[in-house]
């Protein structure tokens, strides 16, 4: 194998964690610096796990770092990652991968300008669970598929976490918050889609944090906080999602997938595993299905798999083109409520490349 590719994060707040621990099995990448506005926040991140704690410019300026693993909110990931394509590096996003199709179709041309590669999250369809489900419907289990669906529900989140203000401003939302995993979930297991119908609403006008430190303050609500709609897919099937700041409790499915010859129970595409069952029409009957995939691969498979695609020349699984179909698919729903028509896609996407079944944690051909 070449030298690992070295990763430069930008962006160390909470989620950063999850990535240092994640990406450690994988010998095609190595994490060597880190960087953050916040100077005594990347400095302790490099404390902890070994690391260079440099500037935001110092990083990019870096000639040793292949990729920028950028972790800033959702507002600044256009601007970073164009700002890592112009130094010249490989880049990798948290979700979304821009707040508007325009900036993700700009980050896409710059890359293709540069000869770069842009990955986006959420990689956990790369998990036991998605893969799991992704080789039943591959292998003719349900039939052809025809529908499916997809349901992500709260009460919102100003009740539990300690800023979440953001969640209800431009950028937020539960659709840009959560639909990343649910539809690049759906767009795993059927394909790209092609049109979109939906109906979105603001709720609330307002909502009152209960959560420390900012217990009581008001915060005004900027984005439709319940969004529902229909995904049509090229292949035929058409998924009903909702995704919901607004609902108190729910007993609905997280995704299901029918088809023709049966139904396939899929497990939360927020984690990387959970259960797995199968309804064939011969049987009458739910059946458990075992695991294909490792039930060990944590958040950095993407930055992992992208730096495989680079050193082994094939094509990389959480891909930009993906993130930006998924980007469009996301913000046609607010699009179909004020047009109050049917949103064809202009984006497409080739389905990510199954992983093989069976490897072990750190392989990823």
């Amino acid at each position: 194998m070449s030298r690992p590719l070295n990763v430069g994060v930008v962006g160390v707040g909470n989620i950063s964690g999850a990535y240092f621990k994640g990406t450690r099995p994988y010998e095609v990448i190595r994490v060597t610096a880190c960087a953050d506005l916040l100077a005594d926040r990347s400095g302790r991140a490099a404390a902890e796990h070994g690391l260079r704690a440099l500037s935001v410019d110092a990083l990019l300026a870096d000639k040793s770092i292949d990729i920028v693993l950028n972790l800033t909110i959702p507002a600044a990931h256009a601007q970073v990652n164009q700002a890592a394509i112009a130094a010249g590096k490989h880049v990798y996003c948290e979700k979304p991968f821009a707040l508007n199709n325009a900036d993700a179709a700009a980050t896409l041309r710059a890359a293709r300008a540069a000869g770069v590669r842009v990955g986006c999250a959420p990689d956990t369809f790369l998990g036991a669970g998605g893969q799991t489900a992704r080789g039943l419907i591959d292998a003719g289990a349900i039939g052809q598929p025809v529908a499916a669906m997809a349901f992500f529900t709260c009460r919102g989140h100003e009740r539990w976490h300690p800023a979440p203000e953001f969640y209800y401003k431009v950028g937020g939302g539960p659709m840009l918050d959560m639909g990343p995993y649910y539809i690049t979930g759906l767009v795993n297991l059927l394909g790209p889609a092609r049109a979109v119908i939906g109906s979105a609403v603001k709720s609330f006008p307002t909502r009152t944090i209960t959560s420390e430190p900012l217990k009581g303050k008001v915060v005004d609500v900027e984005v439709n906080t319940h969004v529902a709609g229909n995904i049509e897919f090229a292949n035929g099937a058409v998924a009903t999602i909702v995704t919901s700041f607004d609902l108190w409790e729910a007993t609905l499915p997280r995704i299901e997938v029918h088809g023709s010859e049966g139904s396939l129970s899929v497990p939360d595409p927020n984690h990387f595993m959970g259960p797995v069952k199968l309804f064939k029409a011969w049987t009458k009957q739910w059946e458990d299905i075992p695991l294909t995939h490792s039930d060990r691969v944590l958040r950095g498979i993407g930055v992992a798999d992208l730096a495989a695609g680079v050193l082994g020349n094939r094509p990389h699984r959480a891909s930009g083109e993906l993130a930006a179909h998924v980007l469009e698919i996301m913000t046609a729903f607010d699009a179909s409520q004020q047009s109050g028509r049917r949103i064809e896609l202009k984006t497409t996407c080739t389905p990510p490349a199954p992983l093989p079944p069976g490897l072990p944690v750190g392989q990823l051909d």
